[in-house]
């Protein structure tokens, strides 16, 4: 067993996965797993920059996760950082701060890799499961992009497209700097079109309608399912491998669309970083089932984050 840590600092939120990893039997053991909502790509998308105060969010977590990594007394670490911290003008200034608190510097990785440590971290755990058929398609929803991954044992072919929930909410849901509350028809399917546009892109590299099991990654798909099961609380045991069919997901994506701001907070299972931004994670959710034809999602806890931890052990 090799003791790592990992971290992938995305758009909406930075996590820490401490584990023991076992390559010869593929036994990846959690110690501590924990996820904060930072907003680091806040304004991103308008700005082309890190706001100040995303960058001071960001860097506070990070000294309680370097806290941690050494209370666990791990090995090796390995700092991923995604799509907000690729596209920022003054992202050195990022990767200065992550350098002087952690003693690593930021991976600002592409977009394929980005899939392709998705996959790994989705998919490792399925094998030998004959009821999932293959070729998987993993699909990573994050804050500022979403990532595509067609494989079977390996990845046939990846593709990186600008449609996260955080990118979404703020090209198309927000009017005089407040998000609205519900959005408009005609906000709603300028969103829309965004999504289908990305979806044409994708389908340029990856063959997404090959794909035989769907798996869902990251916050609005876990959250979805959370909304699915009703849960009285955010349950990982829970959500890990649920199934939520396409019909389900139509109905919680019209209910998100519809509802106010204080109706989202009610749910017990949603995180408050998540109110604001749900609504478009899952009509980007809805939109690819829609597009492959896929009659179910298959939830997975476990994703670029478990991936980064292979990679290091």
């Amino acid at each position: 067993m090799t003791r790592v840590a990992a971290v992938d600092c995305g758009t909406n939120s930075i996590r820490l996965l401490v584990a023991d990893a076992d390559p010869a039997t593929g036994e990846l053991v959690d110690l501590d797993r924990r996820m904060t909502i930072v907003r680091l790509g806040q304004g991103v998308d308008r700005t082309g920059r890190l706001a100040p105060e995303a960058l001071q969010r960001t860097f506070a977590v990070c000294r309680e996760y370097a806290g941690i990594i050494k209370e666990h007394g791990a090995e090796r670490l390995r700092f991923v950082a995604t799509s907000a911290s690729r596209d920022a003008e003054n992202r050195e200034e990022f990767v200065r701060g992550v350098l002087d608190i952690l003693g690593v510097e930021p991976e600002v990785i592409s977009g394929d890799q980005e899939a392709e440590f998705s996959f790994t971290g989705a998919t490792k755990e399925l094998a030998g499961r004959d009821h999932l058929e293959k070729p998987y398609l993993v699909v990573d929803i994050g804050g500022g992009s979403t990532e595509f991954v067609v494989g079977d044992d390996h990845v046939r072919a990846a593709r990186s497209v600008d449609i996260g929930c955080v990118r979404m909410t703020e090209r198309h849901l927000v009017r005089d700097g407040a998000v609205t509350d519900p959005p408009a028809e005609e906000q709603i399917a300028a969103m829309r079109a965004d999504i289908e546009a990305a979806l044409d892109l994708a389908e340029e590299t990856v063959p997404l309608r090959e794909a035989r099991t769907l798996v869902g990654l990251a916050g609005s798909v876990t959250t979805v399912s959370a909304i699915a099961q009703e849960l009285p609380v955010y349950d990982s045991a829970a959500i890990h491998h649920s199934r939520v069919s396409r019909e389900k997901v139509r109905e919680i994506t019209g209910w998100l669309l519809r509802s106010t701001h204080a109706e989202r907070a009610a749910v017990p299972s949603m995180h408050p970083g998540r109110v604001d931004v749900i609504g478009a994670g899952a009509l980007v959710l809805l939109s690819i089932m829609e597009r492959i034809g896929a009659e179910e999602v298959v939830v997975s806890e476990h994703d670029i984050l478990d991936g980064i931890a292979w990679s290091v052990a």
